[in-house]
């Protein structure tokens, strides 16, 4: 199937890892103009490499920090000034911390809406003109499944994640007569570096990191966790001309765990197989 993004230019921030470098080598490989940003040089370096591995045209590797709302927007102008547009922006990345609302403070909560919300919202602003100005232009925010489903023990992911759906849905609205789409995707348990990290820290000094990776992701309805490349299909599509009626959309992709109900065991510590 012909996504219609070949010669396209797309941003993706935080694509430097995990499920953003995956959406990046998606679009990548369907013949887009990719540039990505992120703050490691070092993961920016090594994700540049993986991309020219499978990419048809350009792609471009910049350290950016995008809690600052001017840096990000200067990426955003210098990419499509060197690349003559931009079609396509994917915002990955910015997990607060973890615990439930009483662990937290005000100021945390603050911490939050920067780290997540804000540099979204200014990475949007910052690319509508230059989606508006070529016609057709593509938004696309991987989120959480917390965006659509209330996990206690990942309050601030909720907190934020839920105030960008709002914010892209009432944009979505702002910008669909300017052939412009906004979307969500809400990833279940993936397996990516922080998950791994994760499932180190529980396997403890037996070492069986691949028996809690599989613990992580056992409460899905598939009973595994996804593959970075399962969530980037789904906004590669997202991406797409084929994608035209899509827009103010929250997209699970989260192999059915939100019909199977939360079981984290990286969170809390404990396998829980039944209620008893």
């Amino acid at each position: 199937m012909d996504l219609g993004l070949t010669g396209r230019v797309a941003l993706v921030a935080g694509g430097s890892s995990g499920i953003g470098l995956a959406c990046a080598k998606e679009f990548a490989a369907e013949g887009a103009h990719v540039a990505i940003c992120g703050r490691d040089p070092d993961r920016l370096a090594a994700a540049e490499r993986e991309l020219a591995g499978v990419a048809k045209g350009r792609v471009s590797a910049t350290v950016v920090d995008v809690t600052d709302a001017d840096a990000a927007r200067r990426w955003v102008d210098g990419v499509a000034a060197d690349l003559g547009a931009a079609h396509v922006l994917l915002v990955s990345g910015g997990s607060p911390p973890i615990g439930p609302a009483t662990l937290f403070e005000t100021a945390d909560y603050r911490a939050a809406v920067d780290r997540v919300l804000l540099p979204a919202v200014g990475l949007a602003l910052a690319a509508l003109p230059h989606l508006r100005a070529a016609g057709w232009g593509r938004l696309v925010f991987v989120a959480s499944e917390t965006a659509a489903v209330p996990i206690a023990p990942l309050l601030l992911s909720g907190v934020t994640r839920a105030a960008l759906v709002r914010f892209a849905q009432g944009l979505a609205v702002d910008v669909a007569r300017d052939r412009i789409t906004v979307n969500v995707l809400a990833p279940g348990s993936v397996r990516t570096p922080p998950m791994e990290r994760a499932a180190a820290r529980l396997a403890g000094d037996d070492g069986d990191v691949e028996g809690q990776l599989a613990a992580m992701g056992h409460h899905s309805a598939l009973g595994r966790l996804a593959r970075p490349e399962e969530v980037a299909a789904v906004a590669a599509f997202l991406a797409s001309e084929r994608a035209s009626f899509v827009t103010a959309g929250v997209h699970l992709v989260d192999g059915g765990a939100s019909a199977t109900g939360p079981d984290l065991p990286h969170l809390t510590g404990v396998r829980k197989d039944t209620y008893a």
